[in-house]
């Protein structure tokens, strides 16, 4: 048995593909890794492997109550928020109850209006460019990435728009993992506990409204929990997308044209990120609802895997040329597969958002550059979503657009 892979630290940083070529050599399809706190867990790295735990969620079940380490979790274990994003068990209901959910979580999002949602994100953009254009420069992740999507979210949901920003920091804590993360957790669920609670006393038609008159019978307890799944879900790794695609068109003469007035290569460039920096790199999780093989590793009831999302979309056996275009290729798993993948409706929302995002930036700093070598560009230290730290840029300063 080889020893179980450290997943922190360096080794899952800016050179993360090599470091899975590497551990495809030595530990083959399915990894066995070891999480903050000596917490064991296997990384499933190629997309053959991933598409058979992803397509089969009676063996590899979402129902977290199943993993066999919950007496050796302390109670401030930081990566416990992200572990347990996602739909919380319902003891005796049993996996289907988690897919009546998901499809009347799918069915509220069906309602959303993208044209309204195109216009808020809009509305929001220019104002966080309104806030940098005189001055000439500004850094594309701290200034304007990371702030938006959760701000167009919040006015989705409901929240005044004061209270975006906050809701923003909470997020980053919490998907970060680092030592804010349990309170930015505790935050975004007391904020979205008092929203639900307001919107059952006074319903309204947007989406709380929509998701609360479903019929299905969950509590606002439920209705909490998946607001706070699409905030998890959506805010930072479309911040993701938005900054890597923007890194994408500021380095790669492929997509120049678009920085320039052309908008056909806006799609293409935000579909390569989709493949070669997919914004969640990996997901937890899936809880074997049995003992099993997979890829020859026995895997025990109860154990923990998490998807290796970006690994697989690099599998060599599937892109045998890294190198050449994706194209219109959209098999990767970037928005996950099966009945647990990402809504249709979600994955419509965040491309509005992430393309709405961009095209301002181009409309409002038409002559952008990048102000540092692209080489000196780095990454988050998480393994679990992929982003900049900063994308620094300049351009010719200009008024900001008045308010219409």
């Amino acid at each position: 048995m080889t020893e179980p892979v450290p997943l922190s630290g360096t080794s899952f940083l800016a050179e993360s593909d090599l470091d899975y070529r590497a551990l495809r050599r030595e530990h083959g399809a399915v990894v066995p890794v070891v999480l903050d706190g000596g917490v064991p867990a296997w990384l499933v790295i190629d997309y053959q492997e991933l598409h058979q735990v992803t397509g089969d969620p009676v063996l590899f079940s979402r129902d977290f109550a199943l993993w066999n380490q919950w007496q050796s979790l302390p109670d401030d274990w930081p990566l416990l928020p992200m572990i347990l994003r996602q739909f919380p068990p319902d003891p005796g209901a049993g996996g289907r109850h988690i897919i009546e959910r998901k499809a009347a979580l799918g069915s509220s999002l069906d309602g959303v209006d993208l044209f309204r949602l195109r216009r808020d994100t809009e509305y929001f953009a220019d104002e966080l460019i309104n806030a940098v254009c005189a001055s000439g420069k500004a850094d594309l992740v701290t200034d304007y990435a990371k702030l938006l999507p959760m701000r167009v979210l919040a006015v989705l949901f409901g929240f005044p728009e004061e209270d975006g920003p906050a809701l923003v920091a909470a997020l980053n804590d919490m998907v970060d993992g680092n030592e804010r993360a349990a309170a930015g957790m505790r935050h975004l669920a007391a904020a979205t506990a008092g929203l639900v609670a307001a919107q059952r006393r006074r319903p309204g038609d947007g989406l709380v409204g929509r998701m609360l008159a479903a019929g299905t019978g969950f509590t606002d307890e439920h209705v909490m929990h998946d607001l706070l799944e699409i905030a998890a879900a959506a805010h930072q790794p479309v911040a993701d997308w938005i900054s890597h695609s923007l890194r994408l068109m500021l380095t790669d003469d492929r997509f120049a044209a678009s920085l320039f007035g052309g908008r056909n290569s806006v799609a293409e460039a935000m579909n390569e990120v989709l493949w070669e920096e997919a914004p969640v790199q990996i997901v937890s999780g899936r809880w074997a609802a049995r003992d099993t093989l997979l890829a020859e590793r026995h895997i025990r009831a109860g154990d923990l895997l998490l998807l290796g999302f970006q690994a697989a979309n690099n599998d060599p056996y599937v892109r045998t040329h890294q190198s050449a275009p994706t194209g219109g290729n959209h098999a990767h798993f970037a928005f996950g597969h099966g009945e647990h993948r990402c809504p249709f409706a979600a994955q419509e929302m965040a491309e509005v958002m992430a393309g709405t995002a961009i095209e301002v930036v181009l409309d409002r700093l038409p002559d952008i550059d990048l102000a540092v070598p692209a080489e000196s560009l780095t990454r988050r230290p998480s393994p679990w979503l992929r982003g900049l730290t900063s994308l620094p840029v300049v351009f010719t300063p200009s008024p900001a657009l008045r308010s219409s």
